[in-house]
């Protein structure tokens, strides 16, 4: 009989709708996030979204940023899974593995992705502004001490992962060219692709059949580079002298450049990141067994340590990587997913041995890097993040990956140093061991 409404009823009502407004995916609130989403699913459902880069962009951006949303919120992978990077990336691979995207959908983004560029969009905008956004004195102290923890730990690893293969009866040598080394080439593009035709000239084989057996162990060390790094990290928290919080050396404190945001002078950050980028490739023509990102590495630390560069560029640098960073990481790592990881590969070569070799390299390369940074004056997180576990991920793509997980992604121009350096080694020597064990 009474016209009075339920006060508590009303409260929560309104308290529920207030919540739900409140709450933000990369500052768009759930419910317009909600409806932008129908869009897409509908998009996709009439299989009219375009094969161009605004169909491509759309769907990254929409499902990454909402992926790493709720990676970020669920419990258990929040606090020991990698949160919102690693379930970004293993949800986007399920999608697409299992047919839940439109094939058309994971065509046009793999397009994107692999033969578009957008992965070296995103690397060349990284790695200048990691760079140029660093202190000086500090990159050369730090670069000097990297590089010996990087080479060392890949050799430990090289040794370990033939030795435990040798004792499972998986061989020294085949685990050593079918695991150790694809864990650590670098990627596919840059390392598998090229170890495989290493490989077949080496042993009179195919190169098709070769990669087959090579892709697996590339992938499989990445997902537990990624697990593994944000663990680790998990654990640094407790660990306050081993922990450099994205420092790799305690020699002097980092002053990060913050500054005032310029909407030209992000438009000067592309077009320097991306001069950046054309120079690695010039590099790449002339000496093609170093990759691209490896000389775009070396220009940018030249122009850093001379001081080439006047501030204002730097910091229009700066500002790019920042805008970059801010706004796509998600939606790398759901390309990261969609066009690179494969789920059913990864099952076809489970096999206990296979999984064993690949706990093997992680965790080796991993305590190795520790130990040796410990010694070379590096913070031990940074060093296993770095010199370790990015050097058993798959490439650029891998070391985004692995970096977003433990939340040091201004480490990236030390993770590519690593990964290509280290690269280019296995495959100098590949073609060697390959005719020594074949």
């Amino acid at each position: 009989m009474s016209k009075i409404n339920n006060p508590s009823q009303t409260t929560n009502k309104n308290g529920f709708s207030s919540y739900i407004w409140n709450v933000d995916v990369k500052g768009i609130a759930l419910p317009i996030y909600i409806g932008i989403i129908l869009i897409l699913i509908c998009i996709m459902a009439i299989g009219k979204l375009p094969h161009t880069i605004v169909g491509a962009i759309s769907v990254l951006v929409i499902l990454g940023n909402f992926l790493h949303y709720l990676g970020n919120k669920i419990p258990i992978i929040r606090s020991y899974l990698g949160g919102g990077s690693v379930f970004c990336i293993f949800v986007s691979a399920f999608l697409a593995t299992f047919g839940v995207l439109p094939s058309s959908v994971v065509s046009t983004t793999k397009d994107f992705v692999n033969n578009m560029g957008f992965l070296d969009f995103y690397i060349a905008a990284l790695i200048t502004g990691s760079i140029l956004g660093m202190n000086r004195s500090l990159l050369i102290k730090a670069s000097i001490r990297f590089i010996p923890v990087a080479l060392l730990s890949m050799l430990c690893c090289f040794l370990m992962v033939g030795t435990i293969g040798a004792l499972i009866g998986n061989g020294f040598g085949n685990s050593i060219l079918y695991i150790a080394f694809p864990s650590m080439a670098g990627g596919i593009g840059a390392g598998v692709v090229p170890l495989s035709s290493i490989y077949a000239h080496s042993m009179g084989a195919s190169s098709g059949g070769i990669i087959s057996q090579l892709i697996p162990a590339s992938a499989m060390s990445n997902v537990l580079a990624i697990i593994g790094a944000a663990l680790l990290v998990k654990l640094g928290e407790n660990l306050p002298k081993s922990n450099g919080h994205g420092k790799c050396t305690n020699d002097e404190k980092v002053k990060k450049d913050s500054p005032n945001f310029n909407i030209t002078q992000i438009g000067v950050g592309l077009l320097i990141s991306f001069s950046f980028f054309m120079v690695g490739i010039i590099g790449n023509y002339f000496v093609p067994k170093v990759h691209a990102y490896a000389f775009m590495i070396i220009f940018v630390v030249i122009a850093k340590v001379t001081k080439m560069l006047p501030k204002y560029y730097e910091e229009s640098a700066i500002m790019f990587n920042q805008v970059v960073v801010k706004n796509l990481t998600p939606a790398v790592l759901a390309g990261i997913g969609i066009a690179l990881l494969n789920l059913n590969v990864l099952s076809h070569a489970f096999t206990w041995q296979f999984v064993t070799l690949c706990i093997t390299s992680v965790i080796t390369i991993s305590i190795a890097a520790g130990i040796f940074g410990k010694l070379f004056g590096l913070y031990p997180v940074e060093s296993v993040v770095t010199a370790g576990m990015c050097n058993n991920s798959m490439g650029g793509t891998g070391n985004v990956a692995v970096l977003s997980s433990a939340k040091r992604m201004e480490l990236i121009a030390f993770a590519q140093m690593g990964n290509r350096l280290g690269g280019a080694i296995i495959l100098i020597i590949s073609g060697f061991l390959a005719q020594m064990f074949s």
